[in-house]
């Protein structure tokens, strides 16, 4: 079996694609008035070369063999479970057909029912 090496990546860089992530998803929800979204590509672009992109996984169905999150349930179900926040992204080293986790997303999983039933209320 094939052992890869042990990859360290300074927390700087952890730091800065975390605020990196969470710059995009500020512009993404406010808008881009001042045209920032050229500037974070760029800085992607940047990480990409040398091999470090992150991965949002907002939305993605959460099952609890998946080994790149730590989830913390809201509500009451356990049941189909979807990623409904975000606190950090996952952090990958490669390219996009194959990479390794450097670090694990942290995020909130609710029960899809119990999505769609906020969102109907909040529609009402």
């Amino acid at each position: 079996m094939l052992q890869l090496p042990t990859l360290e990546v300074p927390k700087y860089v952890l730091v800065t694609l975390n605020n990196l992530y969470e710059i995009e998803r500020k512009v993404i929800a406010n808008g881009d008035p001042g045209n920032a979204r050229r500037n974070i590509d760029r800085i992607k672009d940047a990480f990409s070369e040398m091999g470090l992109f992150y991965e949002d996984p907002m939305g993605d169905v959460f099952k609890e063999t998946r080994t790149d999150l730590e989830a913390t349930i809201t509500g009451s179900g356990t049941e189909d479970l979807v990623v409904v926040e975000v606190i950090k992204p996952i952090l990958r080293y490669g390219d996009t057909a194959i990479s390794r986790v450097v670090q694990r997303g942290i995020v909130l999983v609710e029960s899809i029912t119990e999505t769609q039933n906020k969102k109907e209320e909040s529609n009402s």
